[in-house]
This record gives C-alpha cells, sequence and structure tokens, in this order.
C-alpha cells in the first residue's frame, strides 16, 4: 500500500460524509435474514420527516493489496441506506446524497453488527402507544400525518391511538404484565374508561379477548343485525346515532351504541312502508312487527287464480321469446359474458314479475283485510297479505235442516227447533197433535236417531270404497286447514298442527320455511271462496292432484319435535321409520353453522364433528382455539362435507335386523341414541 493510499483513508472514530452510491451492503453483516419491505418503508418515512437520526458504522473497502477502492462497506445501518435507495428510487433524493457516516476500523464488524441487533431493548408497546397519543393530543398530527412520517399506515397508526386512550388503571395492568395484548385490544373496542373498567372487575377465571368484547358489546347491535341493515348506516348517524367500531378485528361495521334509537327507526320505517302498501295496493289496515305474530288469530285469504290481460300476455309472450333466443345462441358457452349474464337476470325477473299476476285478490277481499309489515330476517322488508278480522268477516248464511224428507227449515238451536210450548226435544205421544200440525218439525231424539242410522250405513259405505274415503279425509282436512271456522267437514278428524317457530328461532325465515310457505300459498290459491264448495272441488280433482293436497294436509300435522320432559321413544322411532320411508335427507335443508348449532355446542361436540367429518388431523390443528373461533372455522370445513349431528341423520335401511324388533327392545334402542344424541 503507498503513503499516498494510506492517507486518503479516515481515521477510526472519523465522523465524515459519504455519498450514497458509495456504500455497499458488508459481508460482515450478522444479519442473514433482510429487512422486510415494511421495515424498509418505516425507515424511509422516517428519514423523510426527520432525518437520518443515527449515524451508519462503516469500513473502508480494501484490494487484496491493501489500496482503498472509494467504497465502504456498511456495518451499522444497513436498513437506512436501503431506505435511501428506495427514496432514489422515487426520486426523492439523489444517488449522490451525502450520507452521515462513522468510521470503524478498531472493531471487529461482524461482532459490532451482531452488538446492534442483540444488545438492545425496544420499548414497551404500552410507552410506544402512549406516546402515539402525545403526538396526536400535543402537536395536533392526525393519523395520516402521523402514519407519512413513521411509514405506517393511517390505520395502524388509529390502532396504537386506540390503545394509548385505554383506562390508565388496566394499562398498568398491562404494564405489569396481568393483561396480555390482544385483551387490552378487546377492551381498546371503546373508549369509556368506566365501562372498559367495569368489565375488568366482572371478569372471571375466563379472560380471553372475545369473552372481554362480548361483555361491552353485549347492549349494542351489530351492524350486521337485520335492524341496523334495514335502516342503514346512514340514516342512523344522520339522526344522532353513534357506532362502535373495533379496530382490531374484522366487525363487519361496527357496532349501533343506541339501540332504542335504532329500533325507533325501524318502527318508523315499517310504518311509512305500511302506509305505501295501504295507499298502493287499498288494504282496509296494516300492522308492523319486528316478527311475524304467529298467535294473531285471524283467518286468511289468499289470492285467486285470473287470467293475465292481453297486453301482459304479449308482454310475457315476447319476454320468452327473446329467452329462448337468448338460450340458444349462448347454448355451448362456457362462460357467459357479464352483459349477457346480466339480460339473462333481467329476462328472468320480468318473467317472474309477470307470471306473479296469475294471482290476484278479489278487491271486494282487499277491501275488508289487512297486511302485516314485517322485518325480514336478512334486513329486508317482509309483507304478508290478506288476514281478516272477526268484525269483518261475512255474516255466515242461516243453517237449514239437514233432513232431505221436505220437513222444511227449523229456526232453533243447533240440536233442532224449539217446540211451540217451548219444551225442544219432547216428543208427542200419539197422533192427534202431529194431524193438527202437519209441518211440526222432528222432535231431537228422532232426528238423532235417524242420523246415527244414516253414520252407520256412511261408515260401511265408505269402508268398501277407498277413493271416495281419501276424497273424504282431504275435505274435511283441507276443510279446517283453509278455512279457519268453517264448520263443513263430516268425518271426525282434526288436523293438530304444532308451531315450529316456538320452537325455532326464525325457522319460517330458512329456505325449508320458506318453501313450505310456499307450497302452502300455491294450494290456499285454488281453494273455492265458499267452503260449501269444496268437497266438488276435491272431488274433480285428478288423482294426482288429490293425492298431493291430501299429502300436504296430512304433513302440517307432522310433531317429531323433541322436548326436554317429553318421554317418547315409539314416537321418535316412528319419526325415524317416517324420515326413511320419505328418503329425507336433511343436508337439503338444514347446515351446521356458528348460529345454527356449531357456537350452541362444547368445544368437545364441535372437535367430534370436524373429527369425524373431516379428519384428526383437522380437529387437532383447532383443539386450542377460542370457542367462537373454533365454531366458525368448524362451518368452514363442514361446509363441504354432509356432516349432520345425530339427530338430523336419516336411518339407513342397511343398518336395520332382518326380523322385526320387539317394542321393548326398539324403546331401549331408541332410548339410548337419543339420550346420547341430546347430550
Amino acid at each position: 500500500m503507498s503513503a499516498k493510499n494510506v492517507e486518503i483513508v479516515p481515521q477510526s472514530g472519523t465522523e465524515i460524509f459519504i455519498p450514497l452510491n458509495k456504500l455497499k451492503k458488508s459481508p460482515k453483516n450478522a444479519r442473514k435474514t433482510p429487512h422486510s419491505d415494511a421495515s424498509i418503508e418505516a425507515y424511509a418515512a422516517s428519514i423523510a420527516a426527520k432525518g437520518i437520526l443515527q449515524n451508519l458504522v462503516v469500513e473502508p473497502e480494501l484490494e487484496a493489496d491493501g489500496v482503498a477502492t472509494g467504497f465502504y462497506f456498511v456495518t451499522i445501518g444497513e436498513g437506512r441506506r436501503l431506505a435511501q435507495l428506495l427514496r432514489v428510487k422515487r426520486k426523492e433524493i439523489k444517488k449522490t446524497e451525502p450520507i452521515r457516516c462513522v468510521i470503524d476500523t478498531a472493531n471487529d464488524a461482524f461482532e459490532i453488527s451482531l452488538d446492534e441487533n442483540v444488545t438492545r431493548e425496544n420499548m414497551h408497546p404500552a410507552d410506544q402507544f402512549e406516546a402515539f397519543k402525545k403526538l396526536a393530543e400535543d402537536r395536533g398530527f392526525g393519523a395520516e400525518e402521523i402514519a407519512a412520517r413513521f411509514g405506517v399506515t393511517p390505520h395502524v397508526v388509529r390502532q396504537r391511538l386506540r390503545l394509548g386512550a385505554v383506562s390508565p388503571k388496566l394499562m398498568e395492568i398491562y404494564r405489569n404484565g396481568d393483561l396480555a395484548l390482544d385483551q387490552l385490544m378487546a377492551f381498546a373496542i371503546t373508549e369509556d374508561h368506566a365501562r372498559q373498567e367495569a368489565a375488568y372487575e366482572r371478569l372471571s377465571f375466563n379472560r380471553d379477548a372475545s369473552t372481554i368484547r362480548r361483555m361491552l358489546t353485549e347492549t349494542h347491535v351489530a351492524a350486521t343485525d337485520r335492524r341496523a341493515i334495514f335502516v342503514g348506516v346512514e340514516k342512523y348517524t344522520e339522526v344522532g346515532g353513534t357506532i362502535l367500531r373495533d379496530l382490531f378485528t374484522e366487525d363487519r361495521g361496527g357496532y349501533f351504541e343506541d339501540v332504542a334509537l335504532l329500533d325507533m327507526l325501524v318502527m318508523a320505517k315499517l310504518g311509512r312502508e305500511a302506509n305505501v302498501v295501504m295507499d298502493a295496493e287499498g288494504w282496509k289496515w296494516a300492522q308492523v312487527f319486528l316478527e311475524y305474530p304467529h298467535s294473531h288469530g285471524l283467518r286468511r285469504i289468499y289470492p285467486q287464480a285470473v287470467e293475465l290481460s292481453a297486453e301482459d300476455q304479449a308482454a310475457l309472450d315476447a319476454v320468452k321469446s327473446e329467452l329462448d333466443s337468448l338460450t340458444q345462441q349462448h347454448e355451448g358457452d362456457e362462460e357467459l359474458a357479464d352483459e349477457v349474464d346480466a339480460r339473462f337476470g333481467e329476462l328472468e325477473a320480468e318473467i317472474e314479475r309477470l307470471e306473479a299476476k296469475r294471482l290476484a285478490y278479489d278487491p271486494a277481499d282487499i277491501a275488508r283485510c289487512g297486511t302485516f309489515v314485517i322485518l325480514n330476517h336478512d334486513g329486508t322488508l317482509r309483507i304478508e297479505r290478506g288476514f281478516v278480522k272477526a268484525e269483518d268477516e261475512k255474516p255466515e248464511p242461516e243453517a237449514h235442516s239437514v233432513s232431505e224428507e221436505g220437513e222444511g227449515a227449523h229456526t232453533g238451536n243447533e240440536n233442532g227447533a224449539t217446540a211451540p210450548n217451548g219444551e225442544a226435544g219432547k216428543e208427542s205421544s200419539d197422533g192427534e197433535d202431529e194431524d193438527a200440525d202437519g209441518h211440526k218439525p222432528l222432535s231431537d231424539i228422532l232426528i238423532r236417531d235417524l242420523t246415527a242410522h244414516r253414520t252407520l250405513g256412511l261408515r260401511l259405505a265408505l269402508s268398501e270404497q277407498p277413493e271416495v274415503a281419501i276424497v273424504a279425509v282431504t275435505h274435511a282436512l283441507s276443510a279446517q286447514i283453509f278455512y279457519r271456522g268453517a264448520d263443513a267437514h263430516v268425518l271426525d278428524i282434526r288436523p293438530v298442527s304444532v308451531m315450529l317457530a316456538s320452537h325455532a328461532d326464525r325457522i319460517e325465515d330458512s329456505k325449508s320455511g320458506k318453501a313450505w310457505a310456499d307450497h302452502h300459498a300455491r294450494w290456499a290459491a285454488q281453494m273455492p271462496r265458499d267452503v260449501s264448495d269444496l268437497w266438488a272441488f276435491v272431488g274433480e280433482l285428478d288423482h294426482d292432484s288429490r293425492m298431493a293436497l291430501f299429502a300436504h294436509c296430512i304433513a302440517l300435522t307432522v310433531n317429531a319435535v323433541k322436548l326436554p320432559m317429553e318421554r317418547k321413544p315409539r314416537a321418535m322411532a316412528t319419526a325415524d321409520r317416517l324420515a326413511e320411508a320419505v328418503s329425507l335427507d336433511m343436508t337439503a335443508h338444514w347446515r351446521p353453522t356458528a348460529r345454527t348449532y356449531l357456537g350452541r355446542v362444547t368445544k368437545t361436540h364441535i372437535l367430534d364433528a370436524v373429527r369425524g367429518a373431516v379428519s384428526d388431523e383437522a380437529a387437532t390443528r383447532m383443539a386450542d382455539m377460542k370457542k367462537q373461533d373454533m365454531a366458525e372455522a368448524a362451518e368452514q370445513l363442514l361446509a363441504a362435507t354432509d356432516w349432520l349431528p345425530a339427530l338430523m341423520r336419516t336411518p339407513r335401511a342397511a343398518q336395520e335386523c332382518t326380523e322385526e324388533p320387539q317394542a321393548d327392545a326398539v324403546t331401549e334402542t331408541n332410548r339410548d341414541a337419543y339420550s346420547v344424541a341430546a347430550e
């Protein structure tokens, strides 16, 4: 090495400015894992705002013969060098930007690089949170400005500011190690220190973050709630409503804090919608409800089939023709263009709108009936039409004698006429009175006697004619199901139907519930207006249609609900046999979700379900999850399977014994099965 070259190399400890393009990464750097993009971004932002706060430590690059090349290896400060290169790329500085460095040739480069990364202690997160809060309060920096100065996102800054605003009492507990960071995040969902501290005092042994979060939001309404969806965030906040937001989890829009205000807005909007329905359609009244009023006790009238107007029929034909043409054009397409797919949707919607006009209410019924305007389970409007109050019922025509011998009408009580002397049911002991009054009605005793014989004759005749028996049963069931209060049936059969909505929340809003309601409405629309015409209607149906109506009426009486205090093993066994007979597959009607099942059973049940439907490995991976997280994860895993709880499964015929089991054996078998399933 020449004397001249030795003289231009600065001595160790010298502070000099070196052009950025003369700095290189040191091969002796102890950090082998590269800096993350996020850390480089943060360095760049900090340097842009405040400059380089700590000098880089470098050593000169030497050739083999000891001659200095003019370049320097960065021993400490590689992240800052990369940050400056990023700023060059963004054209914030030139590549020759002078960087303040300290020459160190006295220490081992590898050792001081290791020392820099090991011998230090980061500040406690609580200090960081409070420092960010101080920047915001004392210097007036907003989240965006702080983010720009520290190279993080505004969302991260808001999170740190929210954590810095947690109750000082809880922050001290966190500093002392008695609260974990995820628990502190859960408390930070609200800025109300009193509520935070009260929730902390209520905590028992279960202190996981999800429990804390639920405690602080239990009096609020989630933005995913149907009421919040129906009213909307804009309207709620416009009238002064506040929304609580969780900055640390996916809160799906936050929580509506003022529940009373939200409920008032819901009812007000339902009321406005009810007025619109009344004015537009002409109903006599409209009532609003959050839930369907199952105990309303009103008879319901359904729309009747009508012919489309010539204009609507022409429009329907044109739309169907276009749909058929479009279907033929794109029959072989694997994927439809967006505009074509959109047109298909428009045509199908128009067909549905026009087809709906085939059913219409009689104007006279609209004038005396009303509607229920209800908030649906998904936050949409639900309108149920055609309910008639008792005072608006049409008067029933006067009853006439059932006799066919021509004795004439009787106007007494339902068991017979009142005799002239006021003694009902007294039979004449001689013929003189009958000769004196040839039009005297038959006595109650005689009518009862004759009709008893006639009833026996009907029983014998009906027992020999199964087809007529089906008509009679279908008529009796239909008369009671579709005509409230109409005493028009002769068979002493009573269809009893359990109200499933009282046992399963919102079951009527499920896919199956809607399918049943639509099915029932289609039959109701076909019923004759006068129950006296029902026999002819049932009798004139073709065999398949009559059996379909019969099956619908019978199906309404099915009751396989298992109540806690009931012990009906034979009935439950029959429910299994019925499920098998109709090949019931509950996967078409119900799926296990966090709301319907997984969130309502123990973690052991959840893991057993995943283990049985997916794999042991999947269950093992979930074993340490919190209950709610486990339920949601299991929902995703089970969605791709056909897993069902034991109570929902249909027994397979192959599992049955070849011989018919004794009643006691069946009872014991099912008692065991259902006791396990009910756990």
